[in-house]
């Protein structure tokens, strides 16, 4: 019978040769970078459109940028953030068509140029990317549409700024359409406004039209939330 006190060295070893294999593992693991977040971009491009150039990129966390331009001009992207909503609802789509792998949209059918858009899903090296000028895939159009709802929210926004800086007397009108655009849902994630909308709320040197319009809007968008 083997004494048991001379099995405790080796026992010993094969305790501490395990733990480094756990400490090594857990610093492989720890050493691998962290996988990156999903991201969708839309782009749209139609020469002689407002704006010409159009491109919104949101990663899964909400986290976007926004650009419109004409196509001549230098790229000028900012930052945006989207809520959780439209962020799940951008790639709850996106994964009902497989983000885009392998996917064809266009028609084929005889319509206007309505503008070359694209769809892409990029995560890690991994890139999916569709072009189109018209499909009549309805969860493409939802999509497509969704997106242009961002942007025109980014647009009345950059209207606004530039109003309140060289033009007060077209704030009312340009409120107007917001309302007009609320009554017709063709605004997603219209918070995004509020900081402007408070600016025209809030300043006696705006029409008092505008600020009363403004005003109406930031109660609307309140109540909605």
């Amino acid at each position: 019978m083997i004494d048991d006190d001379s099995l405790r060295p080796r026992r010993a070893c094969l305790a501490a040769a395990a733990l480094v294999w756990i400490f090594l593992g857990a610093g492989i693991v720890s050493a691998r970078p962290p996988e990156s977040p999903a991201r969708l971009t839309y782009t749209k491009v139609l020469k002689g459109s407002v704006p010409e150039y159009l491109s919104i990129s949101v990663d899964s966390q909400g986290e976007a940028s926004y650009e419109g331009r004409k196509l001549d001009e230098p790229s000028a992207p900012h930052p945006i953030k989207l809520s959780v909503a439209t962020t799940q609802r951008l790639f709850g789509l996106a994964e009902g068509m497989d983000n885009f792998q392998g996917l064809e949209l266009e028609s084929h059918k005889k319509v206007a140029n309505l503008g070359l858009k694209t769809l892409a899903y990029e995560r890690d090296d991994r890139r999916n990317q569709v072009e189109f000028n018209y499909t009549q895939r309805h969860d493409a159009q939802l999509l497509t549409d969704l997106f242009e709802k961002i942007a025109s929210v980014e647009q009345h926004i950059l209207t606004l700024e530039h109003a309140m800086r060289y033009d007060h007397l077209s704030l009312p009108t340009e409120l107007l359409q917001i309302q007009i655009d609320l009554d017709k849902r063709a605004l997603a994630d219209p918070e995004l406004m509020v900081p402007s909308l408070e600016k025209i709320a809030k300043n006696p040197r705006f029409l008092h039209l505008a600020q009363a319009r403004a005003q109406t809007i930031l109660e609307r968008l309140q109540n909605t939330n």
